[in-house]
């Protein structure tokens, strides 16, 4: 699709060719397109050196979007880069098996130069809280922190600065705050007569406003959140491994979080998505620009993130986008249109792979024409016209350069994903999780001491006169029941407690108690909140998060 008296189309494809040329390796997208005619000789890619300068995935429902991150997960795989990705539809599992060639695969890869070859990626199954059929994912709420879980609970800004008042007593007291009881356990203990005290000088709590809290609490688990929350913590450093390939190279593990069991919770997946990217921040070393990315998160439904949003979350979303580039992360919004985003976050994204919009009404016509307007100017295409033309499979796309220059606007006919582009079969993604080192480490969960088992230790406890004393003299009481001491709680060995523990499979015997000890991902929940064990006050950063 050209404009009258735009440039001879030879020239623009020679024009192409050269903006789009690389010597580093890239993601090869697909091929340009003229005039409804493709050019497999200006290939259109993506130079991994710029995938830290993040991007977008953007069209309507059916247009390809889910083939295009596919297409790109796979690709960066066989570069050696790990890459995380949202299966909000169910559909992405495929990409752990060889894809299975077809007339239409096969047109399409002759159409566009594609050696096209069945493949499939080294790939780990996630899923929230074991709710499917993946390896479970959870996090602790004293790693959530209180900023997203007010997101995630829709709190007023009062509710929310309670909320936050709540943790940061509980991390001031030394309190582990793992799962939702261990927080119903702390704001019930704060509005009780033997909790009021505990706030002077922090301010109060009002029995109103704790009842909110308790009742919204209440419902998030009542709605399946509980599995989510817990041990053992997610370790965001298990996403970015890499396995061998047969040749002697690196390939990068696909890590896939299924999220069809909890589409109805947008508010929850769109957030621990956010918690993701804000413990990637926080754990990772600052290593700069790279030739290529130490991991790419792809973030699917990204509209979801900030529906009713704040000024001040938009911030800070903006702001962790920012920062996370230098840290290798690149970040991929996947949604339905760039007007989905704020604008503080669509300025950072230096690559775009815009499949077809579609205007329908008058707001969608607006969307589409600020959409165009954020495209280079291009003399080859009117934008507007092309963002409602280009059919299924392919996109408008414009990256940043080897030496971050914007591209021309490139009507882009996409290749063929080589993986299996349909879901796998319920037998083989259990025989991946089966087969996955990660299903050790988190498939079952862990019930450790905290703040709940010590809340009701302390209201049960005898009076202190009957207390064993710390010269050693002789008491009737064992020292597990010990109370708090200043603001801080010590940590007692493990009780019989009302919440009965799950324990773990036992390791092979040809380890030894100390490798068993340290290997576990229990141990390294533990490590993580071990300053809250020891009476030391958290610290948090972006988000609220917990800095380790």
């Amino acid at each position: 699709m050209t404009t009258p008296g735009s440039a001879d189309s030879t020239a623009f494809v020679a024009a192409v060719r050269d903006a789009y040329a690389t010597t580093g390796p890239a993601v090869q997208l697909g091929a340009l397109v003229v005039d409804g005619t493709a050019h497999p000789d200006a290939p259109v890619q993506l130079p991994l050196s710029v995938l830290n300068r993040h991007g977008l995935v953007a069209g309507a429902t059916g247009t390809g979007k889910t083939k295009t991150l596919q297409l790109v997960a796979e690709q960066l795989s066989a570069h050696g880069v790990p890459t995380f990705l949202t299966d909000v539809k169910g559909d992405l599992s495929g990409i752990a098996l060889p894809g299975q060639a077809s007339d239409r695969v096969t047109s399409r890869a002759a159409d566009v130069g594609q050696q096209w070859a069945p493949e499939g990626c080294p790939t780990e199954l996630l899923a929230l809280g074991g709710i499917g059929t993946g390896v479970p994912v959870r996090a602790t709420i004293t790693s959530f922190g209180p900023s997203l879980l007010a997101r995630v609970l829709d709190l007023s800004e009062v509710q929310s600065s309670s909320l936050a008042l709540v943790f940061h007593w509980a991390d001031r007291a030394g309190l582990p705050l793992l799962d939702l009881a261990d927080l119903r356990a702390v704001i019930s203990h704060l509005v009780s007569p033997e909790g009021k005290a505990d706030l002077e000088g922090l301010g109060g709590l009002s029995k109103q406003t704790a009842g909110v809290l308790l009742r919204e609490l209440l419902a998030f688990a009542d709605g399946g959140a509980d599995a989510f929350f817990g041990e053992p913590e997610l370790d965001v450093h298990d996403l970015l491994r890499t396995v061998p390939a047969t040749g002697g190279e690196q390939r990068g593990v696909v890590s896939c979080l299924e999220l069809p069991a909890v589409q109805g919770r947008p508010a929850l997946f769109s957030t621990f998505l956010l918690w993701l990217l804000a413990e990637l921040f926080e754990e990772l070393p600052e290593v700069g620009d790279l030739d290529k990315p130490e991991l790419v998160f792809f973030f699917d439904e990204a509209h979801l993130l900030f529906a009713g949003a704040s000024r001040d979350f938009v911030a800070q979303v903006a702001q962790t986008v920012r920062l996370v580039r230098s840290k290798g992360v690149g970040v991929v919004f996947v949604t339905q249109s760039p007007t989905d985003l704020p604008r503080e976050v669509l300025a950072q994204l230096g690559s775009r792979v815009q499949h077809a919009l579609r205007a329908f009404t008058p707001d969608d016509a607006k969307a589409l024409r600020a959409t165009a307007s954020t495209y280079p100017k291009s003399d080859q295409y009117d934008t507007e016209t092309l963002l409602t033309s280009v059919g299924t499979g392919e996109a408008v796309v414009t990256v940043l350069s080897e030496n971050g220059v914007p591209t021309p606007v490139a009507w882009t006919r996409l290749r063929a994903p080589q993986s299996l582009m349909a879901p796998a079969p319920e037998a083989e993604q259990q025989r991946i999780v089966a087969a996955s080192p990660l299903q050790a480490e988190y498939g079952t969960p862990v019930d450790r001491d905290s703040a709940y088992e010590r809340l009701v230790r302390k209201t049960a406890a005898p009076p202190r006169a009957d207390r064993v004393d710390r010269a050693g003299k002789a008491a009737d009481h064992d020292d597990d029941a010990r109370l708090p001491s200043g603001d801080s709680w010590d940590e007692p060995q493990r009780p019989s407690s009302p919440r009965a523990p799950t324990r773990r499979k036992a390791e092979p015997e040809e380890r030894s108690v100390v490798e068993q000890v340290l290997g576990s991902s229990a141990f390294r929940s533990f490590a993580r909140s071990a300053a809250s064990s020891l009476g030391r006050e958290i610290t948090r950063s972006i988000f609220g998060v917990r800095r380790r």
